[in-house]
């Protein structure tokens, strides 16, 4: 199984009640049942303020490297992750457990 962990950080500037984040966020919640390779899938925003903390996050899981190859591949996915490049950055962890 592999890990696939995503931190994003608005823009400065950006807020979580501006419209393109929020269709981003619609697009990514609705991903979990959207693609087949996906095991697990949680999303959600941050709920510390901390300086270093990161803004939204997502946890998931797929079987293997080539379920995560097509995950990430998924016109879903591709289309949330257009969404998020308007307003975002981002940082990406993928481990196996």
């Amino acid at each position: 199984m592999i890990r696939h962990l995503v931190l994003f950080k608005l823009d400065e500037g950006v807020g979580r009640d501006d419209p393109r984040v929020q269709e981003g966020v619609a697009a990514f919640r609705a991903l979990g049942g959207q693609i087949g390779e996906l095991r697990s899938w949680e999303c959600g925003w941050n709920v510390t303020d901390r300086p270093i903390a990161y803004d939204f996050a997502i946890n998931s899981s797929v079987e293997d490297a080539g379920a995560l190859q097509r995950y990430l591949d998924h016109p879903a996915h591709q289309a949330g992750v257009a969404l998020w490049r308007e307003f975002a950055t981002w940082v990406i962890a993928d481990y196996e457990f």
